[in-house]
């Protein structure tokens, strides 16, 4: 029987998350973890655009009300900046949308996430299923 293989600092998938709530971000970046990515915090959205724009990442995990630079900001200016972004982007929120404000995010993220709807432990399995 073939032992499971741990991803290596080499190969862990890279996640930046964009996160300006503490609490969360740190559930998220331990479960993450656990799951055997490489998780890099952000809580500010000019500072998530400048390390987003690295392009260094398999995914971003991006959320809506961040400080100095609102994630719809940041997720418009690094689509216009990067066409070629090698990241997937998942939008994060807790933020009640109406339909046609979320049809607009989503046309340019790759996912949408309601936070409250997944645990950090979801949120690391809906993450495996992406192609990255």
């Amino acid at each position: 029987m073939d032992e499971p293989t741990t991803p290596t600092a080499t190969t862990a998938k890279k996640v930046l998350c964009i996160e300006d709530e503490h609490f969360i971000n740190e559930l998220y970046a331990r479960a993450l973890t656990k799951a055997g990515y490489q998780v890099k915090v952000v809580i500010d959205g000019e500072e998530g655009l400048r390390e987003a724009l690295t392009n260094a990442y398999d995914i971003i995990l991006l959320d809506i009300m961040l400080p100095n630079l609102i994630g719809t900001e940041v997720l418009k200016r690094l689509r216009a900046q990067l066409p070629d972004l090698r990241a997937k982007i998942i939008i994060t929120t807790n933020l009640e949308l109406g339909e046609e404000d979320r049809a607009a995010i989503e046309a340019q993220a790759d996912g949408y996430i309601v936070k409250a709807d997944l645990t950090p432990r979801q949120m690391a399995e809906f993450l495996q299923q992406l192609e990255v």
